[in-house]
């Protein structure tokens, strides 16, 4: 019965987890095309601002909603480090996707995202928990 109760718990956590990813992406998407298109930045460089600003609001909003705990400077300055891996796998896909297969570096970053939840969650649940 323990089991059931926490894999549902984890259920729920990882639907919050996904609910926020969907907003993170978003604002990252948005904060991409904004350096990418309007301020003329390269594809990489605005991938990574794009992902910088976007991490400092998915920590808040993965603290308050997906795990429901208080922030703390502890976890604040590590939750980035738990981000380095899926920041550097993403930036790999990234890549890969634009200049060796020809995918268009605005749809590219969709992708990569995708690829790259179920490690986010993992490593992110651990940290804030």
């Amino acid at each position: 019965m323990i089991r059931i109760l926490e894999k549902l718990h984890t259920q729920k956590e990882f639907l919050r987890f996904a609910l926020v990813g969907i907003c993170n992406t978003i604002n990252y998407y948005i904060l991409y095309l904004f350096f990418l298109e309007l301020a003329n930045i390269h594809y990489f460089i605005s991938h990574w601002v794009a992902t910088l600003i976007s991490m400092v609001i998915s920590y808040f909003l993965n603290v308050y909603f997906t795990y429901k705990t208080k922030p703390s400077w502890k976890s604040f300055f590590m939750f980035p480090l738990t981000q380095v891996v899926n920041m550097i796998v993403q930036a790999i896909f990234l890549a890969v996707f634009v200049e060796f297969i020809g995918i268009s570096s605005v749809i590219a970053p969709f992708i990569a995202i995708i690829l790259t939840v179920p490690i986010t969650f993992v490593i992110t649940r651990r940290v804030l928990n």
